[in-house]
């Protein structure tokens, strides 16, 4: 039983990360690939007899290795905080909507208000602008109460 919610939970995290993995599994293999790459380059060099190029090639070959370790690293101990980060910033778009839903239904309490002092509709026209549409939920409502 402990087996399997501790394997939900492994798989539901790798789900839910995978983006992130996945990049953190690229940077990663390519350090092994840069490994195997320059043993390769050293090797033909050393067959071509042009040993004075490797005081280059070691230095950019650490430099490819520890800079992908590092964002490796960076992007796995982050992974969690991004979460909180989503979540602060959904909350912030939810206020935002508001906002925008407060506006919006202003201007159109605004722009029937201007209808309102149009003359060109009825009496009859004019009730029908300012009426509150319902729902037939909202009537289903009401009927149950």
């Amino acid at each position: 039983m402990f087996r399997q919610v501790k394997s939900a939970i492994f798989w539901t995290l790798i789900y839910k990360f995978r983006k992130r993995l996945t990049i953190v599994a690229l940077l990663l293999s390519i350090v092994l690939l840069s490994q195997w790459i320059y043993a390769d380059v050293v090797e033909y060099l050393k067959l071509i007899e042009r040993i004075e190029y490797l005081h280059l090639l070691l230095p950019i070959k650490w430099i490819v290795i520890l800079s992908n370790i590092g964002i490796a690293t960076y992007l796995i101990l982050t992974i969690f905080k991004q979460d909180k980060q989503e979540k602060e910033d959904s909350k912030g778009k939810k206020e935002e909507k508001v906002e925008k839903q407060k506006i919006k239904n202003e201007t159109k309490e605004s722009s029937l208000n201007e209808t309102n002092k149009d003359k060109r509709f009825s009496s009859r026209e004019r009730e029908f602008l300012t009426k509150k549409i319902r729902s037939e939920a909202e009537i289903l409502r009401d009927k149950k109460k």
